[in-house]
Parts: C-alpha cells; sequence; structure tokens
C-alpha cells in the first residue's frame, strides 16, 4: 500500500494557463522566492525614483544657477544699455541745444550777408564795387527741400560705441563752427563797413560832369581878366551853359556852404571825403542847404550869371587840402 505525499509548506505550486488546446503547466517554487521577488523589485523602483529626485534636483539647483547668473549678466548688460542710452539722450540734448542756437547765428550772418549784397547790388556799376563782392561770404548751392533726393547704399550695423564717437565728432565739430560764426559776426560788418566806406570814398570822388553842357569857355590857370583886362589866376573852369539849366553834384558829399556875394554870386561848395571840396559860382538857383547829404549827380541848383560873370556859366573847381586843384582831370 503506497502512502500519500503531503504537501511542502515552503513551497507554492504556480498554475501557468497555456493557449487553448494546450495543458495547463504548474511550477512549483519556493515560498521565500515568490515574496522576494516582488520586494526586490519595489525596492529597485523605490531606488530608481530616489536616484532619478537626487538627479532632478541637482539638474535644477544647476540650471537655476545657471539662470541666476544669466539673469545677472543679461542686468548689467541693460544697465550698460540704459546707461549709454542716457549718455546718447544727454548729447542729443546738447546738440540739438547747440544746434538752435547755431540757427540763430546763422539767421544773423544771413541777415548781414544779405544787407552786404544788397549795398553791392545797389553800388555794382563801378568796377571797385563789383571787386568787393569777393569780400561776401560767396554763393554756394543750397539744398532746397523740393529738389527730387537719391540714397542708397549697404547696410552696415552701428555700435554704441561708434554712436558715442560719432555725438563727439559732432559737438567738435559744432565748436568749430561756433568759433567760424565767431569770425564772420566780427567781419562781415567790418567788411560792411569798409564797402560803405570805399562806396562813400568812390562816389565821393567828384568825376560827375556838372551840367548837361560840356563847352568850356575858360580854362584853369593864368589868364587874361574879363573885367580888368590884366593877368589873373582862374581858380576854377568855366562851363558855358544855358540860363536855368541844372547843375550836378560832380560828387556826393555834404554841403559845407549854400550862399551868395558880390564875387561868387549865388554859390554851393560841397565837402567830399579825402579833404575834397566842390565849388559851383554864379548860379541862378540854389536848390540845397547847408548841411545837406548829396549824392553824386543830385540836381543841386540851376546855371545862371550871378556875381563877377560876363554871362550865363558855371563855374567850377576843386579844392584839395585848403588848394585849388585843375578840376579836369577828375571829371575826364
Amino acid at each position: 500500500m503506497r502512502s500519500a505525499t503531503l504537501p511542502n509548506p515552503n513551497r507554492m505550486t504556480l498554475l501557468v494557463l497555456r493557449e487553448a488546446g494546450q495543458p495547463a503547466k504548474q511550477v512549483q517554487m519556493s515560498k521565500p522566492l515568490i515574496v522576494a521577488v516582488p520586494l526586490i523589485a519595489i525596492l529597485s523602483i523605490s531606488g530608481l525614483i530616489v536616484s532619478l529626485q537626487l538627479q532632478s534636483t541637482q539638474t535644477i539647483s544647476r540650471l537655476e544657477d545657471q539662470l541666476q547668473s544669466q539673469n545677472l549678466r543679461f542686468e548689467a548688460i541693460v544697465s550698460d544699455k540704459n546707461a549709454a542710452i542716457e549718455r546718447l539722450q544727454n548729447e542729443v540734448i546738447s546738440l540739438s541745444s547747440q544746434s538752435q542756437s547755431m540757427m540763430n547765428r546763422m539767421e544773423r550772418v544771413a541777415e548781414l550777408e544779405d544787407q552786404l549784397q544788397k549795398f553791392i547790388e545797389k553800388y555794382g556799376e563801378s568796377d571797385a564795387m563789383r571787386n568787393l563782392s569777393a569780400l561776401s561770404l560767396g554763393e554756394a548751392e543750397l539744398y532746397h527741400p523740393d529738389d527730387p533726393v537719391g540714397v542708397g547704399g549697404e547696410f552696415i550695423a552701428v555700435h554704441e560705441n561708434e554712436i558715442e564717437q560719432l555725438a563727439a565728432q559732432t559737438r567738435d565739430q559744432f565748436q568749430e563752427m561756433n568759433a567760424m560764426l565767431d569770425e564772420m559776426e566780427k567781419n562781415v560788418p567790418l567788411t560792411l563797413k569798409k564797402a560803405k566806406q570805399t562806396q562813400f570814398s568812390l562816389s565821393g570822388t567828384p568825376s560827375e560832369w556838372p551840367t548837361l553842357s560840356k563847352r568850356l569857355t575858360s580854362n584853369f590857370g593864368y589868364r587874361t581878366d574879363p573885367f580888368s583886362g590884366r593877368a589873373s589866376f582862374h581858380a576854377g573852369i568855366d562851363i558855358g551853359a544855358k540860363q536855368g539849366d541844372p547843375v550836378y553834384a560832380a560828387a556826393a558829399g555834404e554841403v559845407l556852404t549854400a550862399a551868395q556875394d558880390n564875387s561868387h554870386g549865388k554859390y554851393i561848395v560841397i565837402q567830399h571825403p579825402g579833404g575834397l571840396q566842390s565849388w559851383y559860382l554864379h548860379l541862378s538857383k540854389v536848390s540845397v542847404s547847408e548841411g545837406d547829404f548829396i549824392k553824386k549827380g543830385q540836381t543841386i541848383g540851376k546855371v545862371g550869371s550871378t556875381g563877377r560873370s560876363t554871362g550865363p556859366h558855371l563855374h567850377f573847381e576843386i579844392v584839395k587840402n585848403g588848394k585849388t586843384i585843375d578840376p579836369l582831370p577828375y571829371l575826364q
């Protein structure tokens, strides 16, 4: 009689179900092993999770450090940018103020130049006045806002340091322009003054024929006196003309005398630059007064025969520094 086999309490039977049509398979394993395998799996997974957590923490800490470092660099860059922008803004404000001041000064210089140009245009008939145009500020081709503008070229980025250098160069150029304007503001009025003095000197030189007639009846120098018949000195020239013909100022100047006496008759004396005087004698009418400023060619009286005269004519003479001289070299 076969004895019955008792089951082992330390072993467990695992029933493995296979595909349909195949018999189930029994596998016997020790109970401690079956308990240990899940435990080992759980411990392994827990260790892996802990390891991953540690790695994650380290990675996050490292990333945080990197971000903090980058933030500090960014803040430094932004701070430098802000400082550069502030400097540039201050430069722009300063240049804007200088630009406005420059525009005001340019307007003043332009006004002075305009006065000089008008003066030259007014008195530009003489060669000397035309030569004075060289003293002006010159003629330049100016840009007009309506003119077509053509621009182009390769794009090249500009660093902020270059902008700061450009601002510094512009400031230096403004200083140079200010110095130039200082010189121009001093020189243009002096040039205008010199031009006026030159014009006055030129127009104040007796060169205008004083009558319509150019017929000489008596020259400058020694002659026979028409009244006494004796030798005498004639201090001017006599120009035969019609009674009442206009008498013109030979040059610009100030009326020194407008009077009448027995010898000169009605007469006028005009003071000119350079110690010159022009005398107009035997007039029938005096049209100016003492102290009047006379322009060259202006009518100052009429031809007559007053005073010591034999008939209608103009006695014209020039006195230089108190001494009579021949008028013809001036008039011719």
